[in-house]
């Protein structure tokens, strides 16, 4: 007996998309909107749906056109991506949980400036966000928290198109 593909390309493809495209749209709505100024591992979580986004769109094209394993190879990159951006955000909320400490380019603190040279510099250079301080919470959990599901989701989606497509014959 031979399973149905749970997942056709054409179909991951697209939820690859909306997916990566709602997820970059909820991140620019709390930083434009909601004024929660991201750090750099918050800005560094974003890159893995930059490029979903273009991938996407070219796996949709390939699976539309019919060459099902060129998409369903652009999917299995899209996942690899995803699973990068969910240890990436496993990461980071670690960091938040105090699991272990942030990269130095976390900001979130220094040196007190001792003179009045050095505090201008400070204040134009202006202050870097903490990563380890989670600035918004839902149900425990914060935006890194909600990156790694999302990623998850995403990377089971991706996948599962993809191997729906590679198995075609």
């Amino acid at each position: 007996m031979i399973a149905k593909p749970l997942l056709s390309p054409l179909a991951a493809a697209a939820l690859t998309f909306l997916g990566s495209l709602a997820t970059i749209a909820g991140a620019w709505w709390f930083e434009l909107i909601e004024r929660l100024e991201p750090c750099p591992l918050c800005l560094e979580q974003r890159w893995p749906f930059y490029l979903a986004i273009p991938l996407a769109l070219l796996a949709l094209g390939l699976a539309r056109a019919g060459r099902a394993k060129p998409a369903g190879a652009v999917l299995g990159v899209i996942s690899l991506l995803m699973l990068y951006g969910a240890g990436l955000g496993a990461y980071h909320a670690g960091i938040e949980w105090g699991l272990w400490p942030g990269p130095a380019s976390c900001g979130g603190g220094g040196a007190i400036p001792t003179d009045a040279g050095s505090l201008l510099e400070s204040l134009s250079a202006g202050r870097v966000p903490s990563c380890a301080e989670a600035p918004w919470r839902l149900f425990g959990l914060s935006l890194a928290g909600y990156n790694v599901l999302i990623s998850l989701g995403l990377a089971l989606v991706a996948a599962a198109g993809g191997r729906t497509a590679l198995m075609r014959r």
